[in-house]
């Protein structure tokens, strides 16, 4: 649940960044979290079971994962179609199309201890103009209910993408340590993304599989650290086919670390989704997809700070994104050619 911030500033103090994008500082008093639970409240208590499984995997994309119970026991042969050379240095984008990507955006809940998360429009808005421009064909779902999700997921896993270069997905909800919020119910993320493994979605083998999740981690705050300047400055061959892991080629982008909330202005929207934004449009066919979430991360921690005077422990805290990556080669998205007929 997002923390309630009653203050208001009329005089904002903004600021302008390398690339033009305007930055909100500390006077912007319209600062919320993403986190199910108020301050100072536990999340939702976890099964004996599930509390082994995160003791042992954690309960990261990794960690869901493992604990889920995907084995290596049984020996299923699958196979998918080659879409790039064995030791190629970056992914093949240049099929006929970019991909889907599928926004779902959640304002509203029928859970009662959620508020509703102001700002997430502009957030969902802002990041559907800048994949079109990045050539992506977007689709936008509002306030769905968990089954609906996944049967928008299943649907999508299901289509032949043969002709496209990656699929994307972004969340954009409330969430606690290891889960996130449907309008009705709370479900694990790998529940998206195990549909698009390369034995489930064999067109998606061997291309990415991007997924942005603006929501906390849980309830922990991040105080930061003042830096200051000290007294004194100095100055093989390939083969025919190769087999990859069927979890090869994820990455998952978390707005907060495991544990921690994640801030939302109700304006401007969330500090992970103004920056990543403002990153693609200045750099997506410029900069990897790595490269430019390492400045996702240095905007979110350096030019972001709560501003929330009336609520003192949520004053002036601060925020980093988490990437976890499985991705094999440099990720870029490049130009795609206007020509009616494309190429495969």
């Amino acid at each position: 649940m997002a923390a309630n911030n009653n203050s208001s500033s009329n005089n904002e103090i903004e600021s302008t960044d390398q690339v033009g994008i305007r930055i909100e500082a500390a006077t912007n008093t319209d600062d919320l979290t993403d986190a199910f639970g108020s301050v100072g409240t536990s999340s939702t208590s976890t099964s004996t079971s599930t509390a082994y499984k995160q003791s042992h995997f954690g309960s990261g994309a990794i960690g869901q994962l493992a604990s889920n119970g995907y084995s290596s026991s049984g020996y299923h042969k699958h196979v998918a179609k080659m879409v790039t050379e064995r030791h190629a240095a970056e992914y093949n984008m240049r099929h006929k199309n970019r991909g889907m990507a599928i926004i779902f955006n959640h304002e509203h809940f029928d859970v009662p201890t959620l508020k509703s998360r102001a700002g997430t429009n502009v957030d969902c808005e802002n990041l559907s103009r800048v994949l079109k421009q990045l050539d992506f064909d977007v689709s936008v779902y509002k306030d769905y209910r968990y089954q609906e999700i996944m049967s928008t997921i299943k649907y999508a896993a299901s289509q032949d993408h043969t002709h496209n270069d990656c699929i994307l997905v972004a969340i954009l909800s409330h969430g606690e340590m290891g889960y996130i919020y449907a309008k009705d119910t709370q479900y694990k993320l790998d529940n998206i993304w195990s549909h698009f493994t390369a034995n489930h979605c064999p067109t998606l083998a061997g291309k990415p599989k991007l997924f942005f999740i603006q929501a906390c981690q849980g309830d922990r705050l991040d105080t930061g650290v003042t830096m200051q300047r000290g007294r004194t400055e100095t100055d093989g061959d390939s083969s025919m086919s190769y087999k990859i892991p069927i979890h090869a080629d994820f990455l998952i982008a978390y707005s907060t670390i495991p544990g921690f909330y994640s801030w939302r202005n109700t304006t401007r929207g969330s500090w992970f989704m103004q920056s990543l934004c403002a990153e693609l449009a200045a750099n997506g066919k410029r900069m990897d997809i790595l490269t430019l979430l390492t400045f996702v991360c240095q905007r979110v921690a350096v030019d972001f700070e709560s501003c929330t005077p009336d609520t003192p422990e949520m004053h002036q805290q601060k925020q980093i994104p988490c990437i976890t990556t499985m991705l094999t080669r440099i990720l870029l998205f490049s130009d795609k050619e206007k020509s009616p007929a494309g190429r495969n």
